[in-house]
């Protein structure tokens, strides 16, 4: 190789070398202005199990184990897609909302998990509720009294209601109050999401 063609060669690869760099750089550095809010979207709400719709007081006596107010669960997994509109990568830090059948909120979940969004990519991330009928039924009792008065119905006919029509989703499940954290780089975006299954 004579010394004219090594040179060449050296140039060619110092170009290439600075062609490479200015491409990575063309991916943006999170700021405030540049960091667009993710998209949160409500895909599904699945039911995990269902065992049925079942209550036993505290003076029933067991065939086995001790006596208690024992009933139900309803396990629920709502399914959510979240889209990534930026050019460089963010991070799902914090998750949660509440769960309202009809318009009773009946519980309030957390997602503790974080994860990785890419550039222009939409994730999945599925969050699991478990509800049993004593717990919905404090709810209905106490925070709710009045609100189940004004329906003109009565705390055991809504959870025979829920609890018999959610599986067959002719029940209508509200996310409210949603909120999720997501970083990228120093900068912190809190996203706000409400949704309605079936829709």
């Amino acid at each position: 190789m004579t010394k004219k063609s090594t040179i060449l060669l050296i140039v060619l690869i110092f170009g290439m070398g600075m062609i490479f760099a200015s491409c990575a750089s063309m991916q943006s550095k999170p700021t405030s202005a540049t960091f667009k809010a993710p998209i949160v979207a409500l895909d599904s709400v699945q039911v995990t199990q269902y065992n049925g719709y079942w209550y036993y007081s505290g003076k029933i006596k067991p065939t086995k184990g001790k006596a208690g107010n024992n009933s139900a669960v309803l396990p629920l997994a709502f399914v959510f897609n979240i889209t990534n509109p930026n050019n460089f990568p963010v991070k799902l830090d914090g998750f949660g909302f509440t769960v309202a059948f009809e318009d009773f909120d009946v519980n309030m979940v957390n997602a503790y998990e974080t994860q990785w969004i890419p550039p222009g990519k939409t994730n999945q991330i599925s969050v699991p509720s478990i509800l049993d009928v004593r717990q919905v039924l404090l709810s209905l009792l106490v925070p709710n009294a009045f609100k189940v008065k004004e329906k003109g119905t009565n705390a055991w006919a809504l959870l025979e209601k829920w609890w018999t029509g959610i599986p067959a989703y002719n029940i209508p499940i509200y996310v409210k109050g949603g909120a999720a954290t997501f970083i990228a780089g120093e900068e912190q975006k809190v996203v706000s999401f409400t949704a309605k299954f079936p829709k």
